[in-house]
Parts: structure tokens; C-alpha cells; sequence
């Protein structure tokens, strides 16, 4: 897992203006809520008082706002801290009293794109860091977004992102593809290249299969006879991966799996789709039935891979011509191994939770001293490591 991009943190419509929202990304808590304005915000949820969680259960009553003019207060002893993560009230001290400099917790850069709040997560200044990818299909004429659908999954999210670039499981995993009528005798995977994504920050590719008649039910009044299907794909980060299939010249899915990196056993996949025909909005309902279908096909499968996370070699595994996705992708991660931003698991597990705290370093960490919660541990850079050895 990597500090230093942008992670989804939680659908738009699931932040309400009065209620804070917890959650674990990268393994360590942070808390979502709304200022006067409605701006979305993402702090660290650990209170630096007595460890409190800002985003935990409350039991003050009603009469108690959760939200108090744009900050959110911990339930434990009622400290206020606002979107910048600074603690503007201690009760027990007086309301409007001065706040200790140490009374701060790390927030980060937000961005509220096609439903969904994301958040930078780490501490990079704004020039250097990687972007939020760009949907260019979102909010143009001629293309329909169905509501943000969110996956809950029970493997670590590096699984989910190379099994989205195989070309080589769909006659296995998803006979509701049409796929399965392959012949023993010819079948094999066409060989294809990648490249460097357009975005930047990650790999691309396409790939034709031999496509089986379309049928009505499923696409509309469409081509159905037999023929080509053109599909593909990319990453962009180590957390975001596209998907374009096109069923004929002129139709087309594109579909974007912005995913949440709960811990190494966990994800939450935030699933937006794009398509440019069957328009209409009652066609929404059956499209997302369909997707939670294949969803399943693969969430079945990929509950069963072992190792849980992805080998630390690609000599742990025997990968073929049709991986060859899957290998770029793993050249990316190397990059940003490179850069000394994976989260170095063993020594987090190791202190977690017992008598320390951690938090995703912010950019402000770079700006101020006096922080409270210590940064979570990572590897270090390949210059950091090399320096260690000697």
C-alpha cells in the first residue's frame, strides 16, 4: 500500500451536513465530514487528547451536534477540529479559550468528482503530486453515468486491480460473457502490447477477442451477428484502473474501479460506469444487476488466491504472454517502491495500536513541527534502502 495518491473515501451522497463518516484506508482511521459549506473534509480520526475517535459513536443526544459551525467533535471530550485539522475548542479549558500549537491532527487535500470524495493521502506538495484521473467521458453529451456502485471485498486491492487486467480469465470466470463456446483445438489468447496511460502514472492496453453474437435482451437494438470485441485497459496510480469494452465500432462501456485499500485483507471498490447508448435511465437498474454478476463471478475466485497479496517476485509465479498487463503494472508499483512511498506493513503491525498511534503523513507535516501522531512507517526510498545496507 502507497501514501501519496488520491483514494476515495466515501460516496457523496453517504456524507450528510450533521454526521461525520469513519473510515480505514491504508490500514489507519480517518474521518469524513461537511463544513458550513458543504466542502467536503478528511482529517485523521485519532483525537490527540486521549485518542478519541472523531468520527466514533456518540452519545451525547440529538441536542449535541455531531458538526458544530464546520468542525466535528470528538465524542469522548468534546474537542472541535476543523477542516485544516486543527483544534479550535477544549471544553474543559473554556470555549473560546487559546488552543495548544500540539493540538492538531493531518488533513488532506480533498477533491468531490462524479460522486465520490476523494482524498490525497499523503504529504507531498500540490506541484509534485500525482493527479486525480481525469474522466473525460463524465458530463458529456452522449454518455450516461450510472450511480457510483461500491463493492465490499475480502482480498487485498493489488488482486482486484491485476485480475481487471487479464485477458485471459473471462472464458473461465464469466460465462455470462457469451465466452464459453471457445474451441480446445484453436483457442488462445492474441498476443497485445501496453504502453505508457495518456494520464501518466500508470499502463494501457487493448486487446480483440472473438465475440459472440450480441443478444437483444442484453444490449438493445444492437448488432447481433458475431464479430470482434475490442477490450481493455489501464491503470493510473497503484489504486485506479480503467476498463473499455466495445461491443461494436460504435458502442462503449468505459468503467473506472477507484479502490479503497482498507488493509491487506480488505477493499472497497467505488464502480463507476460509463456507457454511450441504451441512454435512458431505466436501462441504469439492469446494468448495475449485470455488473454485480460479473462482480461476483470474480469476487469468488479472487477470495480463493493464495498468497492474499501479490508475490514479491514475479519468479513466485509462472506468468505467461497474456500477463503481460499485469507485469507493467507491477513495474509501476516498482516505481513507486522507488520512490519510498509503500507502507512498510510488518513494522505498522508491529506498533499499531498498542502504545502508539499512526497517521498518513499530510503536506503540512513538511511546513510545521509539533505533531502529536507519528507518521506511518514506510520502506524508504531505494536510495534510503541502499544507505541502510552499507
Amino acid at each position: 500500500m502507497y501514501i501519496n495518491f488520491w483514494y476515495p473515501i466515501v460516496r457523496s451522497e453517504d456524507l450528510a451536513m450533521d454526521t461525520p463518516k469513519k473510515v480505514k484506508v491504508l490500514g489507519v482511521n480517518l474521518v469524513a465530514f461537511r463544513d458550513e459549506s458543504g466542502d467536503a473534509a478528511v482529517i485523521s480520526d485519532t483525537c490527540v487528547h486521549r485518542g478519541g475517535s472523531l468520527g466514533g459513536a456518540w452519545s451525547a443526544g440529538p441536542n449535541v451536534p455531531r458538526i458544530q459551525n464546520g468542525c466535528v467533535v470528538c465524542p469522548y471530550h468534546g474537542w472541535e477540529f476543523n477542516k485544516d485539522g486543527d483544534c479550535v475548542n477544549i471544553p474543559s479549558i473554556g470555549y473560546g479559550t487559546a488552543t495548544p500549537p500540539r493540538a492538531k491532527v493531518d488533513a488532506y487535500p480533498v477533491q468531490e468528482k462524479y460522486g465520490i470524495v476523494f482524498a490525497f493521502l499523503g504529504d507531498l506538495p500540490e506541484e509534485e503530486r500525482p493527479p486525480l484521473l481525469e474522466v473525460e467521458e463524465y458530463g458529456q453529451e452522449g454518455w450516461r453515468a450510472n450511480t457510483v456502485l461500491e463493492l465490499d471485498v475480502g482480498y487485498f486491492y493489488e488482486r482486484s486491480i491485476e485480475n481487471a487486467l487479464d485477458p485471459a480469465h473471462n472464458e473461465f470466470v464469466h460465462p455470462t460473457h457469451g465466452f464459453t463456446a471457445f474451441n480446445r483445438e484453436t483457442y488462445k489468447v492474441r498476443e497485445y502490447d501496453t504502453e505508457d496511460h495518456s494520464q501518466g502514472w500508470g499502463m494501457w492496453f487493448m486487446h480483440r477477442f472473438d465475440a459472440p453474437p450480441l443478444k437483444e435482451e442484453n444490449w438493445g437494438d444492437t448488432r447481433k451477428e458475431a464479430g470482434d470485441l475490442w477490450a481493455g485497459g489501464g491503470t493510473h496510480g497503484p489504486n485506479t484502473v480503467i476498463t473499455h469494452i466495445n461491443p461494436t465500432a460504435e458502442m462503449g462501456f468505459r468503467q473506472y474501479f477507484f479502490e479503497q485499500p482498507i488493509d491487506e485483507n480488505n477493499t472497497k471498490i467505488f464502480f463507476l460506469n460509463m456507457r454511450n447508448f441504451m441512454l435512458d435511465a431505466k436501462h441504469d437498474g439492469p446494468i448495475h444487476a449485470r455488473n454485480k454478476d460479473i462482480a461476483k463471478q470474480d469476487i469468488d475466485i479472487l477470495l480463493e488466491v493464495y498468497p492474499t497479496m501479490t508475490p514479491i517476485s514475479n519468479t513466485k509465479e509462472v506468468l505467461t504472454p497474456s500477463d503481460k498487463a499485469v507485469v507493467a503494472y507491477r513495474e509501476w508499483l516498482s516505481k513507486y517502491d522507488d520512490a519510498g512511498w509503500r507502507i512498510d506493513t510488518e513494522a505498522f503491525h508491529a506498533r499499531s495500536g498498542k502504545q502508539t498511534a499512526f497517521a498518513i503523513p499530510s503536506p503540512a507535516r513538511r511546513t510545521e513541527k509539533n505533531w502529536v501522531i507519528e507518521e506511518i512507517p514506510l520502506i524508504g526510498s531505494r536510495a534510503d534502502r541502499k544507505a541502510a545496507r552499507s
